[in-house]
């Protein structure tokens, strides 16, 4: 592997030189070689250990830059539309999963050890971002559903990107995991309260909708990954109660397509329809973290490679929506990276100090500043297709995701060289 990796960074500074001459000669095969510059350059960075920990980055970059070159190929393959719903649903729940998998139950029992610093985290998080993304729509002359993706991205919750972060920087990092938790959980009623209040006027929110959305997208998936976590300790008694609950969602689940449903939307209104919809996908999360619970107790690399396939399904939202967006991005991508820019600084900078005002150790203060920087990018991408405006809604995740990647590793590599007496302590409380 080691090996294909160095060949791999060989191939990309031939492909490099080979964009440079194309352009230089004016011929049309610049294209494919800044694709395998970048591809390669993603697959090669493994072989430089400084390097090795923005290889994630470098594919979402690789990833960008091919959907720009050639973004006929990533929105459709054959009959196959690449933004359909229930596809980048069903990726967006992938991603989740493998989130969710990265936690555990006892990450909640930080609210207790933290307190303090978990409210301030909280409030920080729900307030800087969205303020300052706002903020920064009004300064800049976006389009009104752009616009709208930057206040998005703000109003999500943070991602597990961030408590990464906070290891490597030798910060709080039960603090950074609680917040990350807790943010999570109460998305589905923050984020639609934000984008009405603050978005409202740039794009049509329904709050019921973008709630029940956020609960599909992110509450059901990591539901799934917490079942999974809780049956490896659980009693005999109760593993064997939960499989048999899952055994009886299953036949509940087959049901509707055969003919349940439809007798339901014939006879129920449209709340009652929806009850029954997200009752469904309450089911699913049971079933489908059962399931998962017994194929990884069987099969050990299954846990090692969800986060993997995780990071593969951002790497395919973002394809696809930068595929979606080209023309628009070919407007404003420059000031929307600059944007991205000034958004994640102001979140590291507010967040670093507020907590310092309110009283929280550096080492707190500094797992804040993540949490209040680092957005859940996925999220907010799962949002935009779900309203059907990847193209224009969808573009401040895909712009922003990748920046707050190296930033965030930036700033983290600084800090685990400076670090503070109170580095493994609480935060006050």
């Amino acid at each position: 592997m080691q090996a294909l990796r160095k060949f791999s960074l060989y191939v990309s500074l031939a492909a490099a030189l080979g964009v440079l001459a194309s352009l230089l000669l004016g011929v049309a095969y610049w294209a494919p070689c800044a694709v395998v510059t970048a591809v390669g350059l993603a697959v090669g960075l493994g072989a430089v250990p400084s390097l090795k920990g923005y290889q994630y980055t470098a594919w979402i970059l690789a990833a960008v830059v091919a959907a720009m070159i050639y973004p006929s190929a990533f929105t459709h393959w054959g009959d196959l539309n690449l933004r359909n719903k229930w596809l980048l649903l069903g990726v967006v729940q992938l991603v989740m999963f493998g989130m969710g998998t990265q936690m555990s139950l006892h990450d909640f029992s930080g609210v207790f050890k933290t307190p303090r610093g978990v409210v301030v985290g909280i409030v920080c998080h729900f307030s800087v971002m969205p303020l300052v993304g706002y903020g920064l729509t009004r300064v800049f002359a976006f389009p009104p559903e752009i616009a709208a993706g930057v206040i998005l991205i703000g109003s999500c919750s943070s991602g597990l990107a961030s408590n990464v972060m906070a290891y490597i920087a030798r910060s709080n990092l039960v603090l950074s995991v609680t917040v990350t938790a807790i943010t999570t959980l109460v998305a589905p009623f923050m984020t639609p309260f934000l984008m009405k209040l603050l978005a409202g006027t740039l794009v049509e929110v329904k709050f019921v909708n973008m709630m029940v959305e956020i609960v599909k997208i992110v509450i059901v998936p990591i539901m799934a990954a917490l079942l999974h976590d809780g049956l490896k300790r659980a009693p005999e008694r109760q593993r064997r109660a939960v499989f048999a609950a899952a055994f009886v969602g299953a036949l509940v689940l087959a049901a509707l397509p055969l003919g349940v449903w439809a007798w339901l939307a014939a006879r129920c209104g449209a709340g009652t329809l929806l009850g029954v919809e997200l009752s469904a996908f309450a089911i699913g999360s049971v079933v489908f973290g059962a399931l998962y619970h017994v194929v990884a107790r069987r099969f050990a690399a299954v846990d090692r490679l969800i986060p993997l396939a995780s990071m593969a399904g951002i790497v395919y939202f973002t394809t696809v929506t930068t595929a979606a967006g080209r023309d628009n991005l070919l407007k404003v991508g420059a000031l929307l990276f600059l944007v991205s820019a000034i958004h994640n600084a102001a979140g590291y900078f507010f967040g670093y100090w507020l907590s310092r005002v309110a009283g929280l150790d550096q080492s707190s203060s500094r797992s804040v500043a993540f949490e209040v920087g680092l957005q859940n990018g996925g999220m907010a991408s799962g949002i935009a297709g779900s309203m059907g405006k990847l193209g224009t809604v969808g573009l401040a995740p895909a712009v922003f995701s990748p920046w707050m990647n190296i930033s965030g590793s930036i700033l983290a590599n600084y800090w685990s060289k400076r670090p503070v007496d109170d580095s493994s302590g609480p935060a006050k409380s």
